[in-house]
């Protein structure tokens, strides 16, 4: 290759070169271009014009579960006997559970507690000047208890558990507390129903201020449930002498509660 081509080769070459990194350049120069138009009349400040709408909201749902709870426990003059007899008394409730149905994921043990039991005797007779007393408190058995809690899906055999574990002697039970077992599910519901009063205040504010509405800038809320009522039932001897009656339980609905508050750029 002579110098003649050699030079119109590079020279060539140099000329793309330089086409591209000036193509290159404004394309760049077209997307900053670009931003900066579409930032104009936006402030780098909060919004000043605004206004700020609330609305409460409720959704009521009937439950698909109840939790029932329910304590065994015994007294006894040693822990291996106190667990015993709190053991046995145990499983043929757990096994009653079992038979209505209820799987082993919807059984579950919330506390297992071992206590001793005192004496405080007293050296005074009554009506007599008691000088201080500085004896130890003698231990006279221990009481062990177990706790456990049952989720029901059938609802219809509410009143079958808990008329069963009366027949059973089982001392102390707390339920049943009927729930959703996906709570999010009211409170979503809640929470739209919050929100749709509050836009259409919202809707209503802006036509008595004659004024548009702009985005939102700013949400905030908060929701949680109705609690559900719980009953307690308290069993003790003499239960077993005869079938225990299944009490009318009706589930009725659990209300959901939701408040949101909303503010809106204004123009």
């Amino acid at each position: 290759m002579n110098s003649d081509s050699f030079n119109a080769f590079f020279g060539n070459a140099m000329r793309t070169a330089l086409i591209g990194v000036f193509a290159l350049l404004a394309l760049f120069l077209l997307a900053e271009t670009v931003s900066v138009l579409s930032d104009l009349g936006r402030s780098g400040v909060p919004a000043t014009d605004t206004i700020t709408v609330q609305g409460q909201g409720q959704a009521s749902m009937p439950p698909d579960v109840a939790r029932v709870s329910f304590t065994v426990e015994n007294t006894k003059a040693t822990v291996a006997l106190a667990q015993a007899a709190t053991t046995k008394q145990a499983n043929a409730a757990l096994d009653f559970v079992k038979e209505q149905g209820v799987a082993e994921k919807d059984v579950k043990t919330l506390s297992y507690n071992i206590y001793p039991q005192y004496s405080y005797p007293n050296p005074c007779s009554s009506g007599s000047l008691c000088p201080t007393y500085g004896g130890a408190p003698k231990i006279i058995g221990y009481q062990v208890s177990e706790t456990v809690q049952v989720t029901l899906r059938d609802l219809t055999k509410v009143g079958d558990l808990l008329s069963g574990l009366g027949t059973l002697e089982v001392q102390n039970v707390s339920g049943p507390a009927f729930a959703l077992d996906d709570a999010t599910a009211g409170n979503d519901a809640a929470r739209a129903d919050a929100i749709t009063k509050a836009k259409a205040q919202a809707d209503l504010l802006a036509k008595q201020l004659g004024v548009k509405l702009g985005k939102i800038v700013n949400f905030s809320e908060s929701s949680g449930g109705y609690p559900y009522p719980m009953m307690t039932y308290g069993m003790g001897g003499g239960a077993s002498d005869s079938k225990a009656v299944a009490p009318n339980v009706p589930a009725g609905e659990n209300t959901y509660n939701a408040s949101v508050s909303i503010t809106y750029e204004i123009r």
